[in-house]
């Protein structure tokens, strides 16, 4: 396998797996074999004496007894993702490697055939997130665990699965944005709890240490990870150099709340260097941060080859056996690769580490094994065992995957076109993604229950649907297939162009250098606008944004909409939108910059702008220039208006608590109204005194149900290095035509109005604070005593 297998995984690769798999399994009728487990007295009944059998023990119990039972070879074979088995003590092989990203998908543990064929493909989460819509990446999450575990059940797949992917998706032209839920840390945060929650089942809400996992999920990629493969660097040599004020305010979030909120079981460090210490060899980042500060208790484990990374492509470490020793002392527990199985016992012959650190990291392997119940014999009488087949691919599943796309619909653009009318007599449908079906599903995939492509959902509504692609693919490279794709649109009464990208623009490994359509898509949506009168639908299939300033002014676009990768089931989510079966109510979430922008390097990682230097920042919370579209976007067929009812005007704290003016420097002293001071963010019996709802009013004016994401954002005094304004709560509610509905909001002032400074501290400032929904303002004056 070597130095370059790494976890791009080729679709070449996953190709020549699914087929080796196939000879095998045909051969080997592997579909009705049951997995299996350490501790099964039914084979041999002498297991039975060991006390790490011993199921009425406590874990760490459980966990210390089968340690001290093992030999160091032995050890040392269970710090690799395919993890030998221990014959004498009855513990099979296990294989770590399992990936769910969005839905089971094809991997190294992960065998597809047999009465398990296929597994629910749900959006990207980067569509996902467009919902914001908390219950959704929960539901999506218990969705998936329960395919995993059936699949699990029926010999099939492992039980830990390494995702989510809740990396911030910093910049437009990264290839694995799709697999993240944005830009926004709190959208993030929110993401990677609840979905790690719903993968890991009832465990949640008993120990965090040895609950009962239904799987065992894995964020990643800590931290300060977004860039694979740009203008000649790669992330294998990267360099993130972030200040620590950008690593608390934006890039460690989704991971702090991962752990702390989602109790995930497993964090996995990344390829590249923060400041010039590569993550998987940071002590101060994996033992001091991740497990002594955020309370974390699972298994850390590297990026696929990372530490061969750590000693090829770095300086970082003189020997093998140092970057197998600075590993493990840092706090890493298991190897995704081989590198540590080769060097970790010459390591331990050099003395570099010990065999209790390597005891250490075993305990936390095997702790997590015994936790999905890996260890307790035969699993039928255990939570789980009774899924199987019939849970995969279900009814139920397939239609949270089509509600999950519709969910995640943005509407940009509408001139009052849309809907479109059922009664049209034809309907061209053109573009490179217009017939999607692969496509729709984004990367780390499985294999769909089935495809509804765009064209096929089209043709629910209308059985005249002019099809042409117009590009032989998305790179759209020739153009001879444009005049009849033009051609084609002058003969409907309503167009549907499908363009964007795909996973040979983005994808890991591969960064974008431009924002624009590729190759000739936007000479065949111009020729196509000068050539017919009638409505023309612009539809963006990818994960990033797309410079359409163009057509977006162009009164010849009738609307625009983004669907992101939306899965399986995504052409019929586009179809019921297009048509008015379902109101649009996905937001955008991230921001959406001009061609300009790539101007930017790539591998500044600074969020806060330099006005000396012309760095604009990034994101909506730092971004100083003017985007194409704003991070929470979207348009609905119906009119939302916002109201606050009820929150507070002013807000008080003792000046005892807070800090003087020389520590709390502002762009506009006076502009802070009450004096410049701070309360410490992390002064808990003042902060939990301040603690305060909001009360909000929306009502739906329009003709038209729908379901409506309610954001609320913060804007901060002007404090040097604060943000513009932030998001600080996001709601999703139905409402019916011309009704109103009361909500309420919990807000933490120290938490989501305050802003973090350069040394990495958070404070709240005093001055006037806003709250912001939509058009609706509040004033808030935060002031001393």
């Amino acid at each position: 396998m070597g130095r370059r297998r790494r976890r791009d995984f080729s679709r070449w690769n996953l190709v020549l797996v699914v087929v080796v798999v196939v000879v095998i399994l045909s051969n080997a009728r592997v579909s009705t074999a049951q997995p299996r487990y350490a501790c099964d007295v039914s084979s041999n009944a002498s297991l039975g004496s060991f006390p790490f059998c011993d199921t009425k023990l406590g874990v760490d119990v459980r966990v210390q007894d089968l340690v001290s039972r093992l030999t160091l070879d032995e050890k040392v074979d269970e710090m690799v993702n395919a993890a030998q088995g221990i014959p004498r003590l009855g513990v099979p092989s296990y294989q770590w490697w399992q990936e769910a990203l969005h839905g089971v998908a094809s991997s190294p543990g992960v065998q597809f055939g047999g009465l398990a064929p296929a597994a629910t493909s749900f959006p990207m989460p980067i569509a996902m997130a467009a919902s914001f819509n908390s219950t959704l990446f929960y539901s999506i999450g218990e969705a998936v665990s329960s395919e995993a575990r059936a699949l699990h059940n029926l010999g099939r797949a492992g039980l830990t699965f390494w995702s989510p992917n809740v990396n911030i998706f910093r910049d437009p032209r990264w290839g694995r944005g799709q697999e993240t839920p944005g830009e926004d840390p709190l959208l993030a945060s929110k993401f990677a709890s609840l979905y790690v929650r719903g993968l890991q089942g009832g465990a949640y809400g008993g120990s965090a240490s040895d609950g009962f996992l239904k799987v065992s999920a894995c964020c990643k990629h800590l931290t300060a990870y977004d860039m694979d493969n740009w203008k000649g660097m790669d992330r294998y040599h990267f360099n993130a150099e972030v200040s620590e004020q950008d690593l608390v305010d934006t890039y460690n979030p989704p991971f702090q709340s991962c752990i702390e909120d989602g109790r995930v079981s497993s964090v996995m460090c990344s390829y590249n260097r923060v400041n010039g210490v590569p993550t998987c060899a940071d002590r101060s980042l994996l033992t001091e941060t991740v497990r002594n500060s955020w309370g974390f208790n699972g298994y850390i484990v590297s990026d696929c080859d990372a530490l061969q990374v750590l000693f090829e492509d770095t300086t970082y470490a003189p020997s093998a056996e140092d970057a197998v020793a600075d590993s493990i002392l840092a706090g890493l527990d298991l190897n995704c690769g081989t590198f540590l199985g080769k060097h970790a016992k010459s390591a331990l012959q050099a003395g570099k580490v010990t065999e209790a650190d390597l005891d250490h990291a075993i305990s936390n392997l095997m702790r997590t094994r015994m936790r999905l119940g890996l260890f307790d014999g035969d699993l039928n009488t255990r939570p789980y065992s009774s899924l199987g087949a019939t849970d995969i691919c279900s009814n139920d599943h397939q239609q949270l995957a089509l509600d999950a796309a519709l969910q995640g619909v943005v509407l940009l653009k509408n001139d009052g076109s849309l809907p479109l009318s059922t009664a049209l007599k034809t309907v061209a449908l053109i573009g490179p993604n217009a017939n999607a079906t692969y496509t729709m599903l984004g990367n780390y995939e499985g294999i769909p229950c089935k495809y509804v492509s765009p064209l096929q959902g089209m043709q629910i509504y209308n059985n005249n649907i002019l099809y042409s692609p117009g590009c032989r693919d998305v790179a759209c490279s020739e153009g001879d297939l444009v005049a009849s794709a033009v051609e084609v649109a002058t003969k409907a009464d309503a167009v549907v162009l499908v363009v964007g990208l795909d996973q040979s623009q983005e994808r890991e490994t591969f960064d974008r250098t431009s924002l624009l359509l590729p190759g000739m898509q936007s000479q065949l949506v111009s020729n196509i606008a000068n050539a017919v009168t009638c409505p023309i639908v612009l539809v963006i299939m990818s994960a990033g944004p797309v410079d359409i300033s163009t057509f977006k002014d162009n009164s010849r676009i009738s609307s625009v909409i983004w669907i992101g990768y939306p899965g399986q089931s995504g052409g019929a989510a586009l179809a019921h939108v297009v048509f008015g079966a379902y109101n649009p109510g996905g937001r955008l979430p991230n921001t959406w910059y001009h061609e300009e922008f790539t101007n930017v390097s790539m591998l500044d990682m600074r969020m806060r702008p330099n006005p000396p230097s012309g760095y604009p920042g990034r994101s909506y919370r730092f971004y100083t220039g003017t985007p194409l579209y704003n991070f929470g976007d979207g348009l609905s067929y119906s009119t939302y208006l916002y109201k606050f009812l009820l929150a507070p005007t002013r807000l008080s704290f003792f000046k005892s608590n807070t800090r003087n003016s020389r520590d709390c420097p502002t762009v506009n002293r006076s502009e802070a109204e009450f004096g410049c001071f701070h309360l410490p963010a992390d002064d808990l019996e003042t902060c939990n005194s301040i603690l305060f709802q909001v009360s909000v009013e929306v009502s739906n004016l329009g003709p038209r149900s729908g379901s409506h994401s309610v954001l609320i954002f913060s804007a901060p005094p002007p404090v040097e290095g604060a943000p513009l304004k932030q998001l600080i709560a996001f709601q999703k509610v139905h409402l019916e035509s011309d009704t109103t509905q009361r909500l309420i909001f919990g807000i933490d002032p120290c938490k989501h109005l305050s802003s973090v400074r350069r040394n990495g501290k958070r404070f709240l400032h005093s001055g006037r604070h806003k709250l912001l929904i939509g058009n609706a303002v509040h004033i808030l004056d935060v002031s001393k005593v």
